[in-house]
């Protein structure tokens, strides 16, 4: 298998020679990796926005979160759907990971019951939480904006557009702006998250 797969790309966690180990096709390049796991993607986006997942009574729980990872990635990964247990750079120790996500769902869940924050905020404060967490070997970033997207439009409240509206003719604007808005939420700053969710 080509080095090329651990490659990281700018914001995306590199993948260890084990995880390598554990991809169902045979690949050799990221690029191949990427096509598939986009069509994944799309496939678990279709089955999570059907009328019949959106009205589950789930949908802000562990269970439900490790179902749609594993539904965006079960056709690559045989570790979709479970929490890593490699350290990482970033996020949390994978012993604090199960912890960590109940927390921070349970959290959402009070604020959305409570209209804490308005949805698009609550599901946004989410998301970062998510992210900050990091619980998966890969996808993190693109499971917690599912995860958000489904749970707006469980609400039937306007879209997320996560940058779309953004200058596309320019590789990269979107997410570098996603980047910066992170980085922004790391100093207890969500205006700037909030803002490019939405624009």
């Amino acid at each position: 298998m080509s080095d090329s797969l651990m490659l990281d790309e700018e914001g995306q966690t590199p993948l260890t020679p084990e995880e390598i180990l554990e991809l169902k096709p045979s690949l050799t390049t990221r690029a191949q990796l990427n096509e598939i796991e986009s069509l994944n993607i799309n496939e678990a986006r279709n089955w999570a926005t059907r009328p019949a997942t959106l009205k589950r009574a789930d949908l802000v729980t562990d269970h439900f979160a490790r179902e749609l990872h594993s539904r965006m990635f079960t056709h690559l990964w045989r570790w979709a759907g479970r929490y890593r247990i490699t350290d990482r750079t970033l996020g949390w120790e994978p012993y604090r990971i199960t912890e960590g996500v109940r927390v921070l769902l349970d959290d959402a869940r009070y604020w959305l019951e409570n209209a804490t924050y308005p949805v698009h905020e609550a599901v946004v404060r989410m998301h970062y939480q998510m992210v900050a967490v990091h619980p998966w070997s890969n996808g993190n970033g693109r499971h917690a904006r599912l995860l958000a997207d489904v749970i707006v439009a469980s609400r039937d409240a306007a879209a997320l557009t996560w940058g779309a509206r953004q200058d596309l003719t320019n590789p990269g604007t979107a997410r570098a702006s996603y980047l910066g808005a992170l980085r922004a939420a790391d100093q207890g700053d969500f205006a700037p998250l909030i803002h490019f969710s939405r624009d």
